[in-house]
């Protein structure tokens, strides 16, 4: 550990006001002592990582962390501050701040200790000692788990976080720390013991039993915080709690023995937990991780009571949800966020599961195709097989092999885009029905239409196989054998017999629709796509008008009406970051240090077609950074439809324009959106009084916190 943060990589007076300022200041520590190649690509690492979910715990803590390719070796970097940073916890900012940097391939014993911190977040004494220290060096030895100077008396609870490199994915039980997982204490011994004898007790008055799963998308902080602080709670209500962690360093199972002893199950994520079938027939709270580390007693608590009442998940594992009702939203990728969510949010996340997995193979195959034509011409798509004619000297016979290969690429979409739909809605029972599903869809001619239509139905169907009580016997072969084969049996019918014909035809008029655009129908299209591509950036709304453009090109001959939307499409979604890197150039005192920073990375983001490079600037001022690119992108929409402008790619941004058709009013269009964004921005930011931190003074002497940051404490001490 003592090579992982030292005093320089401590600032004590962190005067930072935003979280991404913040985590620049600690970031620029880690450049200076070699531990970070590139700031930017980190931040924007951090960034990305922060997109996915909030980093903020109750308590006043702030863990922004990120495995990077730019990070040379795992470090830590620790700020203190005296105002307070908003990380997004639901109790206010954070006063204490841990950058956590991982490389892109960090072993093992290094991701261990990274771990073995986040636990110790959880413990009340030793973020008090980080609050009330005095220097540098002593709070890195503090966080090293070492005693940063002669003191009184020893500092309880502050185990040194990297004393051991063991395996941290096999957690102790709430019967105390050494207690291995599958041994079983009686019912007296551990805190809270003696009150196991109530609702949902074990049996023979032995202590309730859970066995959990935590894991998160980075795999670093929340897992390993989760999983302390559902074992905290386990020991204050009398429950014997024992953890998976499923991060970073991998992941041990938990003792069969010790699963079918259980009395519960809490399923704590916010990635697809693996193995889950494990956990079939008891009775099983599934929420996201962060659920876990800010409420263990509730989670705990209503496992409890589902075991009282009898829920429990589906016979075959497949599913989360209990025979009694409670497979709402219960998949790692379906389930969506917390349980009580519509089923309106529940469809939306389905179908991005669909299109997130779909997007790769537009983008790969779409790219192929355009240079293939490129370096071919349009004639292109009449060559023979390179199987059948290939020579290696002629740029022809490249360029079909390019657009060859883009083909099969872009076979695999509506497939994918169904299979991942039913995965998301069915976990991996799903996907058999899906793929099979949207197979068909293309066999028939339905199209992208099919394919949504065969994710939704294969879904359905698998969840409703599901709810069907079996014989223990037959449980082994349901998820293999039985699933499988009766889901694509039903699926497969009503594609061909029901309602294929009808979608086919949907599709088909669609089509022609699309084809007969022209004039101001095609001009307002434009408008609308690109209102729609700059309203989340990046969110569910922007992602349904960049799969409505590439279900159009991802046939091997488009349409030029389908050319022109992907055209505008892209054109719309480069508008917002660049228009932030331009108006934080031209009026930089409207902009903080960390806007300023971040305007920088803008110019490449935007022109790489990454809209989510304005997520900074929108997630500090929405009120006036989302209208004013909207309204940037509505203009650059209408322009490349009325321009004609035309693409094959589904991505690439400035980098495909010799691909485009009439590139030059492109350009033109994209500029104007642009210049009209920037210029909106400009004004409404000018109507407020000036940013603090804009200028050249220092942030330091601005605010007072409102209450001392000692008084926080970690929710689960």
């Amino acid at each position: 550990m003592s090579d992982m943060i030292s005093a320089d990589l401590v600032d004590l007076d962190l005067s930072a006001e935003t979280k991404e300022a913040a985590a620049r200041a600690l970031a620029e520590r880690m450049v200076a002592r070699g531990r970070v190649t590139d700031l930017e690509g980190f931040l924007a690492d951090v960034a990305a990582r922060e997109a996915q979910m909030p980093t903020g715990l109750d308590g006043g803590i702030g863990i922004p962390h990120c495995r990077s390719e730019h990070v040379t070796e795992p470090t830590l970097a620790f700020g203190r501050s005296a105002a307070g940073i908003d990380f997004g916890a639901a109790d206010g900012p954070a006063d204490l701040v841990f950058l956590i940097a991982a490389p892109a391939g960090a072993d093992d014993a290094h991701l261990t200790i990274l771990s073995a911190l986040a636990r110790q977040l959880m413990n009340a004494e030793f973020t008090a000692a980080l609050r009330s220290v005095g220097d540098a060096a002593d709070a890195a030895a503090l966080i090293r788990g070492k005693d940063p100077a002669p003191a009184d008396e020893p500092r309880a609870g502050a185990e040194p976080v990297g004393g051991s490199t063991g395996d941290t994915t096999s957690e102790t039980a709430a019967g105390g720390p050494g207690e291995k997982p599958g041994e079983e204490e009686s019912g007296g011994e551990g805190p809270g013991g003696g009150e196991s004898g109530g609702e949902g007790a074990g049996e023979s008055g032995r202590p309730f039993r859970i066995v959990a799963v935590t894991s998160c998308p980075t795999g670093i902080a929340h897992t390993y915080m989760a999983a302390e602080s559902l074992e905290n709670a386990g020991r204050e209500a009398g429950v014997e709690v024992v953890v998976e962690t499923q991060g970073s360093a991998g992941f041990t199972r938990l003792d069969p023995a010790v699963i079918a002893a259980a009395d519960g199950v809490i399923l704590a994520h916010d990635v697809a937990v693996r193995e889950k079938d494990r956990f079939a027939g008891k009775p099983t709270v599934d929420t996201g991780v962060k659920a876990a580390v800010n409420r263990p007693g509730e989670l705990i608590g209503e496992v409890r009571s589902k075991a009282a009442r009898g829920e429990v998940t589906a016979a075959d594992g497949a599913g989360a949800g209990g025979a009694a009702g409670g497979a709402d939203g219960a998949t790692p990728v379906g389930r969506g966020g917390e349980s009580g969510e519509g089923y309106g949010t529940r469809l939306r996340t389905w179908l991005m599961s669909g299109v997130s997995y779909m997007v790769p193979f537009v983008a790969a195959g779409g790219l192929l195709i355009a240079l293939g034509f490129a370096i071919g011409g349009y004639e292109i798509n009449k060559a023979p097989s390179v199987m059948d004619h290939f020579v290696w000297t002629q740029a022809d016979s490249w360029a079909a092999l390019l657009y060859q290969i883009g083909g099969v690429s872009f076979a695999f979409l509506v497939p994918v885009l169904a299979g991942y739909i039913a995965y998301g809605m069915a976990d991996r029972p799903g996907l058999v029905p899906g793929f099979v599903g949207g197979s068909i869809a293309l066999t028939i001619d339905a199209g992208f239409l099919g394919g949504l239509a065969a994710g939704l139905i294969s879904g359905a169907v698998v969840l409703a196989i599901q709810r069907v009580r079996i014989p223990a016997a037959l449980r082994g072969i349901m998820p293999v054998v039985v699933i499988p084969l009766i889901s694509s049996a039903v699926v497969g019918f009503l594609m061909f017999v029901v309602i294929g014909k009808p979608i086919a035809s949907a599709q088909e008029a669609m089509t022609d629709w699309l084809n007969g655009l022209s004039g101001a129908n095609a001009v307002l299209l434009g408008a609308l796509l690109g209102l729609m591509m700059c309203f989340d950036l990046g969110g569910p709304v922007n992602k349904v008008a960049y799969t409505f453009a590439t279900a159009g090109i991802a046939v091997s001959d488009p349409s030029d009406s389908a050319m022109k939307i992907m055209a505008a499409v892209m054109a719309a979604g480069m508008v917002p970051p660049l228009a932030m890197a331009l108006a934080t150039t031209v009026r930089a005192r409207l902009f903080n240090a960390a806007e300023r920073e971040n305007g920088k990375a803008a110019w490449v983001l935007g022109a790489s077609f990454i809209s989510e490079g304005a997520i900074p600037f929108a997630a500090a001022d929405p009120l006036r950074v989302i209208p004013s690119s909207m309204v940037g992108g509505a203009i650059t929409g209408a322009l490349s439809m009325t321009f004609g402008a035309t693409l094959r790619a589904p991505h690439g941004g400035v980098f495909v324009v010799p691909l485009i058709g009439n590139p030059l009013l492109y350009l033109v269009a994209v500029a104007a959106g642009v210049c009209v964004t920037t210029a909106l921005v400009i004004v409404l930011k000018g109507l407020r009084r000036p940013v603090p931190g804009a200028t050249a003074q220092g942030p330091g002497g601005g605010t007072d916190p409102s209450a001392p940051s000692g008084a926080k404490q970690p929710v689960a001490a």
